[in-house]
């Protein structure tokens, strides 16, 4: 989505058959925001795959531009790939750079394109020189097993490998921290300066927390996992933002949320409660477990439990919306077990569950 031009950018790909062999050619589609028109495309070359896209700007230069990251699909090479630079209104080429790997994720900061990321090394360029129409690397960190999601907080990186990593740029880009339990990790997110979302490939949310109070460097330098929760659902997508209008002057909208995306059409939000609240809801989801009963008999503690290849450990740190929400639906006689094992009204525990609905 690009707002200075009411324009959005999409990858597309069409399929050709023939009776030879079948074939694809990918597209780089600039639509216009409030019609969904198609303004202009960019066809790739062939065998050219587009693997992202994003809006970004650079300093010193007035004009907003599209980043694509491709890949090179071909027989005879393992994975070569370039990055494209697109100027807004009719689609065309600006400025290209050969990489290393398929660019799997970009990220603009700063009047920079301040990260791509690679089969490798996240590298930083900037915009193209004058007459020049080169794109510059300016500095990069190697090392990572495959680096797939990258997120930024001013000079702080998070990216999603095998582990969460957190680096920092200042001149050059250098690990800081990183969590040591293996997760594939499918999305990451960060939430604030020293916390850290991200969902892995067994269907789990996880937090993890910079520990800047730590007394040695080997502390200092791993991530201490804060949360861990099952979802139940594949996310692909974080987005900080809200499914719904917020009112400046209410406690609700100045909650932080994150909207979570699934590959099978599941749109959720994750909101940061402050701790007085959580605990409140913490107690009143665990009420809420001894009268709800889930189909079959299954456990909901169980069912929320995060676990993967190595372990299983009971969710820390995350409530489940759905069931709190739930409290809405029970009859009379329920709502007042409820009440009354909380030692609070039915009316106070409406007020309170409604409130959580209007985050989404």
């Amino acid at each position: 989505m690009q707002e200075q031009s009411r324009t959005f950018a999409i990858c597309s790909l069409k399929s050709n058959q023939s009776s030879i062999e079948d074939s694809e050619t990918h597209y780089i589609r600039l639509l216009d925001d409030p019609t969904f028109e198609f303004i202009s495309t960019y066809q790739l070359d062939t065998f050219e795959y587009a693997c992202s896209v994003l809006s970004c700007s650079f300093s010193d230069d007035s004009n907003v531009y599209y980043g694509a990251g491709t890949a090179h699909v071909l027989p005879e090479e393992n994975e070569p790939t370039k990055f494209s630079l697109l100027k807004t209104g009719k689609l065309r080429l600006i400025a290209e750079k050969e990489t290393k790997g398929s660019v799997y994720s970009l990220n603009a900061f700063n009047g920079k394109l301040r990260l791509v990321s690679i089969k490798n090394p996240i590298v930083q360029v900037d915009a193209p020189e004058d007459g020049a129409r080169e794109l510059q690397s300016e500095c990069g960190h190697h090392g990572h097993i495959l680096a797939l999601y990258v997120k930024t907080r001013g000079d702080f990186i998070v990216v999603g490998v095998l582990m969460i990593n957190l680096l920092h740029e200042e001149g050059a880009i250098e690990e800081r921290a990183r969590d040591y339990n293996a997760n594939w990790m499918s999305v990451v997110e960060i939430l604030d300066d020293d916390i850290y979302l991200g969902a892995e490939n067994n269907f789990s949310l996880l937090t993890v927390r910079k520990n800047s109070e730590g007394a040695t460097d080997e502390e200092r330098g791993c991530l201490e996992v804060a949360g861990e929760y099952h979802l139940g659902e594949f996310a692909n997508r974080f987005r900080h933002g809200s499914l719904v209008m917020r009112l400046p002057d209410s406690d609700v909208g100045q909650m932080p949320t994150v909207i979570f995306g699934t590959v099978n059409g599941v749109i959720g939000v994750i909101a940061s409660l402050p701790h007085e609240q959580y605990l409140f809801l913490e107690k009143l989801q665990s009420n809420l477990r001894k009268v709800i009963k889930g189909v079959g008999g299954l456990s909901h503690e169980q069912w929320r439990s995060f676990n993967n290849e190595k372990k299983v450990v009971d969710a820390r740190n995350f409530l489940d919306g759905d069931l709190i929400e739930s409290f809405l639906d029970l009859n009379r006689r329920k709502m007042d077990e409820v009440s009354k094992a909380m030692n609070v009204t039915v009316e106070e525990l409406c007020k309170r569950v409604e409130e959580l609905t209007r985050l989404h």
